[in-house]
C-alpha cells in the first residue's frame, strides 16, 4: 500500500471481513487477533483483488518495509531528503544497515541508493508533468545541490533531459508504486 486510498480500502475490505484493525499504516496492517488458515486465504485473495499481496515471511516484509519508508520519504517527507540515508533507514527500522543493504539488494536487483534514485526521479517526472514548479525548483524540493546536478542524474537515469521530458509530456513515467 503506498497512498492513502490504498490505505483505507484495505481498512474497509478487511472490516467487511469481520477483522477488527487496530492500526494500518502504509505496508502493514495490525489486527486485533491471530487469523485462522482460512482467514488468511480469504485476506490474501481480497488483497489479490485490489493489486496487494499479503506478506508473510520476515525478510518481505523488511524490504517491503523499507521500499515505504523511502517512497514517503519522496512524497511526503521532502525536508528530510537531506539527511543521510543509511542513517535515516537504521532510525526507522532499527537494524543493522548493511544487513538491510545486502538483503535489499539481493532480493531486489537493485541498491537501496539505486531505488532511491529511481524514486527521486519518478517524482522529478511527476513535478515536471504537473507543470507548476521550475527545475530550480524541483531540485531545491528534492535536495539536489544544483539543477545541473538533477539534471545529470535525470538524464543517466532516463536518457532525456528534463527540458526533453518536459516537451515528451511524461509519456515514459511510471507510477512511484510500481517501482
Amino acid at each position: 500500500m503506498v497512498c492513502n486510498r490504498c490505505i483505507l480500502v484495505v481498512k474497509s475490505e478487511l472490516e467487511k471481513l469481520g477483522l477488527n484493525v487496530l492500526a494500518i499504516e502504509l505496508g502493514e496492517v495490525k489486527l486485533s487477533n491471530s487469523l485462522s488458515q482460512t482467514k488468511i486465504q480469504q485476506v490474501n485473495q481480497l488483497l489479490k483483488g485490489f493489486g496487494f499481496e499479503l506478506l508473510d515471511d520476515k525478510n518481505s516484509q523488511l524490504i517491503e518495509k523499507i521500499k515505504n519508508i523511502l517512497i514517503d520519504l519522496i512524497q511526503n517527507k521532502h525536508n528530510d531528503i537531506n539527511i543521510n540515508l543509511s542513517e535515516y533507514l537504521i532510525s526507522k527500522l532499527h537494524h543493522d544497515y548493511s544487513k538491510i543493504s545486502n538483503l535489499f539488494s539481493e532480493i531486489e536487483g537493485i541498491s537501496i541508493e539505486k531505488y532511491f534514485i529511481n524514486l527521486k526521479i519518478e517524482k522529478v517526472k511527476e513535478l515536471i508533468v504537473y507543470d507548476e514548479l521550475s527545475f530550480s525548483e524541483i531540485a531545491n524540493l528534492l535536495n539536489y545541490s544544483s539543477v545541473a546536478h538533477l539534471s545529470n542524474q535525470f538524464k543517466k537515469v532516463t536518457g532525456f533531459s528534463p527540458t526533453y521530458f518536459k516537451k515528451l509530456k511524461g509519456i515514459k513515467r511510471i507510477q512511484i508504486d510500481q517501482l
